[in-house]
């Protein structure tokens, strides 16, 4: 098992974080612990799902991102789009005014993330007719490559390893550019990223040794740029013709669930939502689902339409992608302007290394010892209440006593024992306090009208 920490986007600002453990208990891979009154997490095994960043309610979690200036280091600056970022857009505005406006922000160049999806599609066609462990997953979902690295490491052999659209497509218009005589170094490829994942996989490619993209740019902070552009921009000031859809049907639906499923062959699932994935694995890795041939998954409700980078409501935005796919199909105009040559290009390098296992949630790498270390989890299990209240820092009962075997943690971060082992005089009550505070913080306890939900929180 590699040593190498995942990098991973989210962040947490600890001025306006208050450890009210609301992220602690969405999190799935238990990534989360409240330490000095702040969350704390746990890099090697957080997945960068953003579920802690939707369910904070003083948004004290953030995503980072490239400075929007470094596009300006380089000569020719491509922006590689998402689908869902048109999906922001009513269908009063079109792709071309979008792509205006971007250029008009400093892209030298704007092109459709998904636009080589047609050929990925034929690989993990050809990869379906393979002896590869059944059912064969997406490697599309960044979150979810890295779940089942993390919680479900024995399936890690049925993903595809055939990269995402977003490392394909800025390969191949790298390629396009230089074709035209633009040196390599003056060519910066820029991802306008849906959620917190993707910047990860920039950062740290899972099975590669690096991107072929240069940067990431938040969506939600471009989205904002272009929507204020647009907004001032009277109708009088532009308007433009356009002869050939941005993207193609199967592109546009791509990124939303059942994009990839439904063109795919056999018997085929699309599951969206990262607990409903977990669920789904689970019957996966207990041989309760079978004779399944491919499976879909995406972390996100509505998958990239749910990213927690967009601003749009998710719903709007898988409408109106399906509505212009169905125009484009209405229309027929799309026409497919990748050559054959091209084509085996992306074939030939749109193959990642092996995914390694990487369960970082395992007691121990020694079977043996794994085993003794759980006897000891079950043991503690014994004192502890089973409450899951979360008051000892950690998301349940279970994770505290994983704590206290990994010698994270003690059976007195338990606030129902503390009182057991006061009332026995076992734990002086002063020491007590020193617990609660080493979780919660100094002060926790005290009197505070202004915090959230308190009389005088609009005073803050």
């Amino acid at each position: 098992m590699s040593e190498q920490q995942f990098y991973h986007a989210l962040k947490v600002d600890k001025d306006l974080c208050f450890g009210c453990t609301h992220c602690m208990n969405v999190c799935p891979t238990d990534a989360i612990r409240i330490r000095d009154g702040i969350a704390s997490i746990r890099k090697n095994w957080c997945v960068d799902c953003g579920e802690c960043m939707k369910s904070c309610p003083v948004d004290a979690f953030y995503v980072e991102q490239d400075d929007f200036e470094k596009i300006f280091n380089f000569k020719y600056r491509v922006a590689v789009l998402p689908s869902v970022f048109i999906g922001q857009f009513s269908k009063q505005i079109k792709e071309c005014e979008i792509i205006d406006v971007l250029k008009g922000l400093g892209f030298t160049h704007v092109v459709p993330a998904e636009a080589t999806v047609d050929v990925i599609n034929e690989s993990m066609l050809d990869e379906l007719k393979s002896d590869r462990d059944k059912p064969m997953i997406s490697a599309f979902c960044p979150s979810i490559v890295r779940l089942i690295q993390v919680r479900f490491p024995g399936l890690v052999n049925n993903i595809i390893p055939i990269k995402p659209p977003i490392d394909t497509t800025a390969m191949y218009y790298r390629e396009l550019l230089q074709e035209e005589g633009k040196s390599a170094d003056e060519i910066g490829v820029f991802y306008v990223t849906p959620c917190a994942s993707k910047i990860a996989t920039v950062k740290s490619p899972v099975g590669d040794d690096m991107s072929n993209v240069d940067g990431v740019i938040n969506m939600d902070f471009l989205y904002n740029k272009v929507y204020h552009v647009l907004k001032t921009r009277s109708n009088t000031q532009f308007s433009c013709e356009e002869t050939v859809p941005y993207l193609s049907p199967k592109g546009l639906n791509w990124s939303l669930t059942d994009g990839e499923a439904s063109q795919m062959t056999g018997r085929c699932l699309a599951i969206d939502e990262i607990h409903n994935v977990i669920s789904f694995l689970e019957k996966v890795e207990n041989d309760e689902i079978i004779n399944v041939d491919f499976l879909e998954l995406r972390a996100c409700d509505q998958s990239c339409a749910g990213g927690v980078l967009l601003t749009e409501n998710r719903f709007l935005t898988v409408e109106r992608l399906k509505n212009r796919a169905e125009r484009i199909n209405a229309s027929g105009k799309y026409v497919q302007n990748i050559s054959d040559a091209h084509r085996q290009l992306i074939k030939n390098n749109n193959y990642v290394g092996r995914v390694e296992p990487r369960s970082m949630m395992v007691l121990d790498e020694d079977m043996s010892i794994a085993l003794k270390k759980m006897e000891r989890v079950r043991r503690m299990m014994c004192y502890l209440p089973g409450i899951d209240c979360g008051a000892c820092g950690a998301p349940n009962c279970e994770s505290l006593a994983k704590d206290i075997v990994r010698k994270e943690a003690n059976l007195s971060n338990c606030v129902f024992l503390q009182r057991m082992m006061e009332k026995s005089k076992k734990l002086d009550p002063q020491h007590s306090i020193r617990i609660i505070e080493k979780t919660w913080g100094k002060d926790r306890l005290d009197k505070d009208c202004k915090k959230k939900g308190a009389k005088d929180e609009a005073n803050m």
